[in-house]
């Protein structure tokens, strides 16, 4: 949410205007503030990953520390890294790197749970600006034609798991009793903490007004393909020693989703290597047949390379693949690279496949990950063709029409037990549609776009 206010680092292909941005952002800072923000992705000046070095010249009098695009790593400068402490001394967290030269002094990189090591040390952002940036993000939202959000909350690994908590009262609840909710929100809470949220639940139920539903809890497997922290079976291409970071140990993760299981709460868990993806189908396998047949509807958070036979196994299960097909614009070319052409087209992005065997497939955006675009992750969906590309990307796997539309409306209403609320217009459900500026599908299809002319939600317009 409170992304859009920092320095915007998305879509920058050069390392020269990587550069200049965060100069110009330390510029317009008040000496000794801290420049936050982010959205950077290295693929797209070449792969080089940036360095403090790059940025301690512009930065002399201010902590700065900038996300990578998936959220997975982290640059700090050398302000920061004195600030926190961090040293060639300094050893990894579990669950985490603080990348070094091979010297042994720190880059200013931080991947996964190395970041709570500066995090104590950035001052929280007010409540008024978290209630603001809520608003923002309601509007564009809506402006996209989206009406209802799945909201994983500020929740990273190395993250504080309260976050989530303090957003869900301190903004969605004073959101929701002062009148200014304009989307509806289904909200997941850190995995660790899943008997508050049971005793929650047991307290309040699970749809807590029109706008507000309780959904389950979040957990993490592995990192990012960008961040080289996927988990696979085997090593990255360009990393020959390296097969990716398994972010939680696979016990407490196992754990954890058994004790959530039992207490009748929904679970979510991020895999996006195919090694990933494997160990979480392995533990929800488990846990089903130790807790025994209830609708559960377990989820996997993007599902995003999967070995031969995973795809199957999301069937048989009843495994919901929670996936984000704009990632795949991005992730065209850095999978390849990272991956090699052959293990990248065998197992990415597999919906064609995941749907003939008979699995859940729900669409979603990730966003700010990724733009909050349903319009443009249909056509993605149905055409596979990344920019700057002239053909598909796995034609196999391209979509129907219809199939895609189906994953981020019903599809993705199931995938949050919201379908008897949500996601077709049929009666008894509420009135959330949107109208679109072409009356034919068929030209929707042959266009491959639309723009939205206007967003309901409950019959009434909220958009424009």
């Amino acid at each position: 949410m409170n992304q859009m206010k920092q320095v915007n680092l998305h879509g920058v292909n050069h390392k020269h205007e990587f550069v200049t941005r965060i100069a110009e952002a330390a510029k317009n800072t008040k000496k000794g503030n801290w420049v936050l923000g982010g959205g950077w992705n290295n693929d797209l000046w070449g792969g080089d990953l940036p360095m403090a070095s790059w940025i301690d010249d512009v930065t002399p009098s201010n902590p700065v520390l900038l996300s990578r695009i998936d959220g997975h790593m982290s640059l700090a400068n050398n302000v920061t890294l004195k600030l926190a402490g961090i040293s060639n001394l300094t050893e990894d967290p579990e669950g985490g790197t603080i990348v070094k030269t091979t010297g042994g002094d720190p880059t200013g990189l931080l991947i996964d749970s190395a970041r709570k090591l500066v995090l104590p040390f950035i001052p929280k952002v007010s409540v008024e600006e978290r209630r603001e940036a809520l608003l923002r993000a309601s509007n564009l939202a809506l402006a996209r034609g989206v009406t209802t959000i799945v909201d994983f909350g500020r929740y990273y690994p190395g993250e504080s798991v309260e976050l989530s908590w303090e957003d869900f009262s301190d903004v969605y609840q004073w959101a929701d009793s002062s009148g200014k909710m304009m989307i509806r929100v289904c909200l997941f809470f850190p995995m660790e903490t899943w008997s508050s949220l049971h005793d929650l639940i047991h307290k309040m139920g699970q749809v807590l007004s029109p706008w507000i539903y309780l959904g389950g809890v979040k957990g993490f497997a592995d990192g990012s393909l960008g961040s080289h922290t996927a988990l696979f079976h085997e090593p990255y291409v360009d990393e020959p020693d390296n097969c990716g970071m398994q972010i939680t140990e696979r016990e407490k993760l196992f754990n954890l989703t058994m004790e959530s299981d039992k207490s009748k709460l929904q679970v979510a868990i991020h895999a996006i290597g195919d090694k990933a993806n494997d160990m979480v189908l392995d533990i929800y396998e488990s846990v089903i047949s130790t807790n025994g047949p209830r609708d559960r509807r377990f989820r996997v958070e993007h599902a995003q390379h999967l070995a031969p036979g995973a795809p199957q196994r999301f069937g048989k299960l009843g495994i919901i693949a929670s996936a984000q097909p704009e990632h795949l614009l991005d992730d065209a070319e850095s999978a390849t690279n990272k991956l090699g052409a052959q293990r990248a087209e065998k197992e990415s992005f597999l919906f064609r496949s995941l749907l003939t065997c008979k699995a859940s497939l729900a669409f979603g955006s990730d966003c700010p990950v990724a733009n909050i675009n349903p319009l443009g992750g249909i056509r993605t969906a149905m055409r596979r063709i990344p920019p700057s590309w002239d053909h598909a990307w796995m034609p196999s796997e391209c979509l129907a029409l219809d199939e895609a539309i189906k994953a981020y409306t019903i599809s993705a209403a199931y995938a949050s037990f919201l379908d008897k609320d949500l996601g077709s217009l049929s009666p008894g459900k509420l009135a959330d549609f949107v109208i679109l500026s072409t009356d034919s599908w068929d030209e929707f299809e042959a266009e491959g776009s639309a723009s939205i002319e206007a967003t309901y939600t409950g019959g009434i317009q909220a958009y424009p």
